[in-house]
């Protein structure tokens, strides 16, 4: 595939579109100069149906134009029904997980107090900070809007500040997400819906779509990750039959959704305990947590849902230097995961099983991420690279962190 010269950024502008409201043409970000390409994510009744691009700028698409294609690309579902309105909504606690992002924080919890559902609390926990500014803007908050509370968890590591939420929230709904993303005003209500569609849902995830392509980094990741970007059908996945016909399931990565979209239902959570914590971001491993708990979950007797009406938008890193940092991260996320079932006697031989398979999927991404690549976007120098590099590092950070989580285990019963 040829890409452009580094010079000519992609400068995609990306928002959405609902068939049946007045909003119009809307996103995350404010288009400017810079955007002279659109992506438009269309909706029905605020379900998503899939994309359109065009090859102009966002204030030179008319809804007309959308419509008139919408019936091309995405046929009869463009008169899907409207959902029924969601009645006896149950508690839900919303846990957003944060460190020394404070800009990004605040457009998040701008977006949680606009959402339509109508019993929820928010719980915001600042993890090892090094500045006081998450907990000023907190303090602010929880005196206008007492559904806010601050919480602080000084040990570092997205797993630890997940599990202080956890044990802090009073939901019934446990719903995560991250400090870069924003969600859509209909997001909690779908992942109740979700809960409500069938018994013995567990976990709900939901569509991650992009919020901007403006840099070849973002370009790149969201040519990484269509698994949880892209999909418009819901989905359910168990042990009992329902799975995605890979021979690397339950261990695919990416396939139930990523933890910027997850929630939890209080009874599997009583029943699988807490995140790990010897994986995840700002650990040695510096992710899994989230496939992690996914396997736990199904293994439990659980399913997992996969709904694309619970959106949010992800920010993506946009400079190539964080784009590989992230995508070691991913790696190193990955493979340690796969170490901890690797070495429980009770999934060792189901693991073993399936590591041809997952090698060769492995080697594949690269090319796939390619072949996904928009017009215009160019894969950064060395992302694969680290990717790469990130697997390798994985089962050995991996026992570094089981060894200094036990070591803190121990150290805690003595005291």
């Amino acid at each position: 595939m040829t890409h452009a010269t580094r010079s000519a950024a992609p400068g995609i502008w990306c928002g959405e579109f609902d068939l049946f409201n007045n909003e119009g043409l809307r996103g995350p970000r404010h288009a400017s100069s810079r955007h002279h390409r659109t992506r438009v994510l269309v909706r029905a009744h605020g379900r998503p149906l899939g994309y359109l691009h065009f090859d102009a700028a966002p204030d030179t698409v008319s809804s007309r134009e959308i419509r008139v294609r919408s019936v091309d690309s995405f046929g009869e579902t463009v008169n899907a029904d409207a959902p029924e309105p969601l009645v006896d909504a149950p508690f839900a606690s919303v846990i957003v997980c944060t460190r020394d992002h404070t800009e990004l924080l605040t457009s998040c919890l701008d977006r949680i107090q606009a959402l339509d559902y109508p019993d929820f609390e928010v719980l915001v926990v600042d993890n090892a900070p090094s500045t006081e500014e998450t907990r000023e803007l907190l303090t602010a908050i929880c005196a206008l809007d007492s559904r806010f509370r601050y919480l602080r968890q000084e040990r570092p590591g997205l797993s630890a500040a997940r599990n202080a939420g956890l044990a802090a929230a009073r939901g019934e709904i446990l719903a995560y997400t991250d400090d870069d993303v924003l969600v859509d005003s209909g997001w909690l209500t779908e992942i109740a819906r979700t809960f409500r569609s069938e018994p013995g849902i567990g976990c709900v995830t939901g569509l991650v779509a992009t919020a901007a392509i403006e840099t070849n980094a973002e370009g790149y990741f969201d040519a990484r990750s269509p698994s949880w970007s892209g999909r418009m059908t819901s989905e359910r996945y168990d042990l009992r039959g329902r799975d995605d016909g890979s021979p690397l399931y339950p261990y695919s990565a990416g396939i139930f959704g990523t933890g910027a979209n997850l929630a939890l239902a209080r009874e599997a959570v009583d029943r699988v305990g807490e995140f790990d914590e010897a994986l995840g971001a700002g650990t040695t491993t510096k992710g899994g947590e989230d496939l992690d708990i996914f396997v736990r979950v199904l293994r439990a007797g659980f399913a997992i849902a996969y709904e694309p009406a619970a959106l949010v938008w992800h920010q993506h890193r946009a400079d190539d230097d964080a784009l590989r940092s992230q995508l070691h991260g991913y790696g190193t996320g990955l493979t340690a995961f796969l170490t901890k079932y690797l070495a429980n006697p009770a999934t060792s031989l189901d693991i073993v099983s399936r590591l041809f398979a997952g090698v060769a999927r492995m080697a594949s991404i690269r090319t796939a991420t390619e072949q996904r690549m928009l017009d215009r976007v160019e894969a950064p120098a060395g992302a694969w690279r680290e990717e790469v590099r990130g697997y390798l590092a994985g089962p050995a950070l991996y026992a570094k962190a089981r060894w200094a989580s036990r070591t803190r285990q121990a150290g805690l019963r003595r005291s």
